[in-house]
């Protein structure tokens, strides 16, 4: 088990190692980064005093262990737009972004579970087919087209009918504002825990065993609940911490189209703004996150199924 954790901590360091090497790489290939700093009303020595600050007089190795050892302590530099040190901006995004994404986790657990039990147990119903026509939207339709047919839905069309007593469009005002983003970003992640868990518990409820117990006189609850969901979830619960990962970390689409205040929105307005600090900043932070959630899934599943500690 310690070899497994061990394994797997080494494997999440090596990607944190290799993405921000990418980033390296990237920021040095995008251009002369005393570009952006500077005017063309700077002098000589202006320029030559940026050079040695940012440490471009050095070789390109030097240059890469300066800026590992300043993202190890949290040191991304100043933001060019916002004129201050970067985790300072991005700290203050952190919440919103959070918040969005544990809502749209919770809403594709809450709508995907439920209605890929029902689709499976109701197969070839009504039930069944409603639960198909909402899968096939969710992983057909674009994300920032489904979030403009909501603000347009509900910040046009239905707004005339019920006045402001729909939810915001867009920002972060109230409660209720994180309703259609999350609907928005969660809708692909619910689903596909439909369409995985409706597959799942179909192979449990045609297995050996469930067919034994429904002869031996078990009654139809106790089959589903006990017996077919808690061995169907196995491959949910996996799935289910990849999509936490990726909910936080995806969702810059979806907080443009909202103009939600997180580090999607954050990473966008840098990109525009040439602010290089700001975005190598955003990055890493963002795979900061879905490294540790995936490690955690590992982690938990290693517990879960004891199979995974000697493979």
């Amino acid at each position: 088990m310690q070899r497994y954790l061990l394994r797997r901590i080494l494997l999440a360091m090596v990607t944190l190692l290799a993405v921000s090497l990418i980033i390296f790489v990237m920021s040095r290939a995008a251009g002369d980064p005393r570009h952006v700093y500077l005017d063309d009303y700077s002098t000589q020595e202006d320029w030559d005093r940026l050079t040695a600050t940012l440490g471009l007089d050095k070789p390109y190795y030097q240059q890469y262990g300066i800026f590992l050892g300043s993202a190890l302590r949290g040191d991304f530099g100043q933001s060019i737009k916002e004129g201050r040190p970067s985790m300072e901006v991005i700290v203050e995004r952190i919440p919103a972004t959070l918040q969005l994404g544990l809502a749209a986790f919770a809403f594709s657990v809450i709508v995907g579970v439920p209605l890929g039990i029902l689709s499976a147990v109701k197969r070839g119903s009504f039930l069944d087919m409603a639960g198909k026509v909402v899968a096939l939207v969710g992983q057909s339709a674009p994300v920032f087209w489904l979030g403009l047919m909501l603000v347009f839905l509900f910040a046009v069309r239905w707004n005339d009918w019920f006045g402001d007593s729909l939810v915001p469009p867009y920002g972060r005002q109230e409660i209720s504002s994180i309703i259609l983003p999350a609907v928005t970003l969660g809708w692909f992640y619910a689903a596909a825990n439909l369409r995985l868990l409706r597959s799942a518990m179909l192979n449990v409820l045609d297995s050996e065993y469930v067919k034994l117990a429904r002869a031996k006189g078990v009654s139809n609850n106790i089959v589903i609940w006990k017996h077919s969901l808690r061995n169907a979830l196995i491959p949910v619960l996996t799935f289910a911490g990849i999509t936490l990962g990726s909910l936080v970390t995806g969702s810059l689409v979806v907080e443009t189209v909202f103009a939600w205040p997180g580090l999607g929105q954050l990473a966008i307005q840098a990109l525009a703004g040439n602010d290089y600090p700001l975005l190598q900043a955003v990055v890493i932070v963002f795979t900061l996150m879905y490294v540790a959630a995936a490690l955690s899934v590992d982690i938990m599943y290693a517990y879960i199924d004891p199979r995974i500690r000697y493979s």
